[in-house]
């Protein structure tokens, strides 16, 4: 799939944001209308190397389920975030937070996200309506996330080892 971005602007500084997204036992709380059961796949659910196990609630697809981990951790401007989904793992996963000051102590949040496919049935697959989902549901992450760090609304479940 090709990449897709969405952002959107936070009125909280940079660096609580990013200490925000930088621990993965958080992004359930925001993603959890499309991302369901997440797991942690490890104790330590900050910085690099922590990961999550989780499915996703895409329509018409029987193989959903994923996992990734932080791969790098560049504070406080960068989170990326790599995995594997769909049928046998075989969909590569690449998911990339970018933040930027903006005016008056806002951060401008930046997600690209992007899949490889296995092969060409899982790329028949995605082509049947799965970016304009995710760009859809992406950008309504984004904006429960902004409500979460500005208000303290909306708040879902953290992730845990077990998974509850």
């Amino acid at each position: 799939m090709d990449p897709v971005t969405v952002s959107t602007t936070i009125a909280r500084p940079r660096e609580e944001v990013f200490t925000y997204l930088a621990d993965i036992a958080n992004h359930p709380e925001f993603s959890d209308h499309y991302l369901v059961d997440w797991r942690l796949t490890r104790e330590q659910s900050y910085g690099t190397g922590a990961g999550a196990r989780f499915t996703f609630k895409a329509p018409r697809n029987r193989f959903n389920q994923a996992d990734v981990t932080l791969v790098e951790v560049d504070a406080p401007r960068r989170i990326v975030k790599a995995g594997r989904g769909g049928k046998y793992n075989r969909t590569g996963l690449r998911a990339v937070y970018e933040l930027e000051p903006a005016a008056g102590d806002m951060t401008r949040v930046t997600f690209t996200v992007e899949t490889r496919p296995g092969n060409l049935a899982d790329r028949i697959m995605e082509s049947l309506g799965f970016r304009g989902w995710v760009k859809r549901k992406t950008a309504k992450a984004l904006r429960r996330m902004r409500s979460i760090l500005e208000d303290g609304e909306g708040r879902g479940e953290r992730a845990t080892i077990a998974g509850r």
